[in-house]
């Protein structure tokens, strides 16, 4: 009993390696990413004197069994000795799955700790992650931001990252990022910590989010006054709209400067952005934050992993990728129906949950679908110029490939027609973006102290509760309601989308209460159903 309380103590320190008859532990903390959040993982190093080997236990996948040899390769090439002993290495903790080539590194580390080639006091209160070249050179890796927003959570003081993620890193604040290139530049770093100087990150790089800068504008927009307006009441609201008009009515264009004409991102919103593109492995080096917000275009071909997230190891989707941004499905109805449908829990969630036999992961969704559609197969049905090739029969197939439970959840449905000529003609520029965004700020700042201290930021979030409390109408427009709902013949859902919106467009006018003409303008843009949908 002494005895084995005698050579449990020397087993103590996390970072510190101790000789236990003929054996040397060492310790390196690491860290891994699930969904969009990480957790730290201790990297157990046991050198032993029995035949030579390697083992790596800890539920590792594929890319990480293959660090062996990786590993092997770059300590030796780097110049430094490979331990002839048998090496057992433990992931901890050992009941989650540990995916790629992040835990390079501080395995190299660790071994090398464990052999005496580096000293270990450095490795108490910091984290390694980094992928290895066979040349011992450090490549980068995805999911560093959240990893160090984790190693601050956890009270760690210094992280080490490749070069490649040092900005994302950086941008924590308040911990000591170290960039690393080469094998032996840790080494360095290890033996001689004041060797290398941590990383300064730049504040001007939140100053971007105030006025970020977009290649597309408005202004270059010509004609399509109604359409703009509706965008505008979606924007300030955070209302979902689908655009139907035939080809080349320009509904692309217009979708594609929606981005700016909202509000610019807040440090929040744009931390919480860059942790999923950090994820995917999408920030570029010089890139250390998301400063504009996203505008995701999937091919209609695209599969439900791909749009809502998932794989054997699941990973975000194109639906959290435009998280606090906007999700443009051009040719609506040529998407599988089975791929839109699976929308219809993030459009009133916020949020996708993907459900796998390893692991069940939440991811955010919270953005604006923008949607555009032919009226028809050819395209030209209701068009002025040029006529319609297709049956009655056709038209109606083709529009009831969108669902009702998934039209339902698109607040604006606006009809986007051809440009007359004098329009197409025409040299006067448009309103710019910058004015239509000055109004929906000012709407935004509106719905915020009106949802001060709950997780509501714009009207579209409103639950029954918000609407019983803030969506009050007038007696004109109470009346008006009545004669929509029976006219429209509106699903509930797509009553309380009436009120959301007309909340909204009175937001705009700067009113508190929602008046008659505020109601219709709302209800004016759920008449499609009844023309294309029946």
């Amino acid at each position: 009993m002494l005895l084995t309380l005698g050579v449990s103590r020397l087993y103590n320190v996390v970072g510190k390696e101790r000789w236990v008859k003929g054996r040397m532990l060492a310790h390196v903390n690491s860290s891994a990413v699930a969904g969009i959040d990480a957790y730290l993982v201790d990297v157990e190093v046991d050198l032993a004197s029995a035949l030579p080997g390697l083992t790596i236990v800890g539920l590792p996948d594929t890319a990480v069994r293959e660090s062996i040899d990786r590993v092997r390769t770059a300590i030796k090439n780097s110049g430094l000795e490979f331990p002839n002993r048998r090496i057992t290495i433990n992931l901890a903790p050992a009941d989650v799955r540990k995916e790629g080539p992040s835990f390079d590194l501080p395995i190299a580390v660790g071994i090398l700790a464990a052999s005496g080639q580096v000293e270990s006091d450095f490795l108490a209160d910091a984290v390694v992650v980094g992928e290895l070249s066979l040349d011992g050179s450090i490549r980068g890796v995805s999911g560093v931001l959240p990893i160090a927003l984790s190693a601050k959570e956890h009270k760690l003081r210094k992280v080490v990252v490749p070069v490649h993620n040092v900005k994302e890193a950086a941008i924590v604040g308040n911990i000591d990022v170290y960039p690393v290139q080469k094998l032996t530049e840790v080494v360095q770093l290890l033996n001689d910590p004041d060797h290398i100087l941590p990383a300064v990150f730049d504040q001007s790089e939140f100053s971007a989010l105030d006025d970020p800068v977009y290649d597309v504008d408005f202004s270059e927009v010509k004609g399509q006054e109604s359409v703009k307006r509706a965008l505008e009441v979606a924007a300030a609201g955070g209302h979902n709209i689908l655009m139907i008009g035939p080809p080349g009515s320009g509904k692309t264009m217009l979708a594609r400067r929606i981005p700016t004409i909202l509000p610019p991102l807040s440090r929040d919103e744009a931390l919480e952005v860059t942790k999923l593109y950090s994820v995917c492995g999408l920030l570029s080096p010089n890139e250390a934050l998301i400063t504009r917000r996203a505008f995701r275009t999937p091919h209609h071909t695209i599969s439900t992993a791909g749009l809502t997230g998932g794989g054997t190891y699941p990973r975000p989707g194109e639906v959290s990728l435009a998280h606090h941004g906007v999700l443009f499905l051009d040719e609506l109805p040529e998407f599988k129906r089975d791929v839109l449908e699976v929308m219809r829990q993030p459009l009133e969630d916020g949020r996708v949950t993907i459900a796998r036999a390893q692991a069940s992961l939440t991811y955010p969704a919270s953005f604006m679908l923008v949607a555009a559609m032919n009226p028809c197969p050819c395209g030209f049905f209701n068009d002025h110029l040029k006529p319609c090739t297709c049956t009655p029969g056709m038209v109606h197939k083709y529009v009831r490939r969108i669902s009702g439970p998934l039209l339902d959840r698109i607040d604006i449905h606006i009809e986007v027609p051809r440009l007359r000529q004098d329009q197409l003609m025409s040299r006067s520029p448009g309103e710019p973006s910058s004015a239509i965004r000055a109004r929906v700020c000012r709407a935004r700042e509106l719905q915020q102290s009106r949802f001060a201290g709950s997780k509501i930021y714009c009207n579209a979030q409103m639950t029954s509760r918000h609407m019983r409390a803030f969506c009050k109408l007038s007696p004109e427009a109470e009346m008006a309601l009545k004669q929509g709902v029976e006219q429209l013949r509106l699903s509930a859902r797509a009553f309380d989308r009436v009120l959301k919106l007309s909340r909204t467009i009175a937001d705009l006018a700067g009113s508190d209460e929602i008046g008659v003409e505020h109601l219709v303008e709302a209800l004016q843009y759920r008449s499609l159903d009844r023309k294309y949908w029946g």
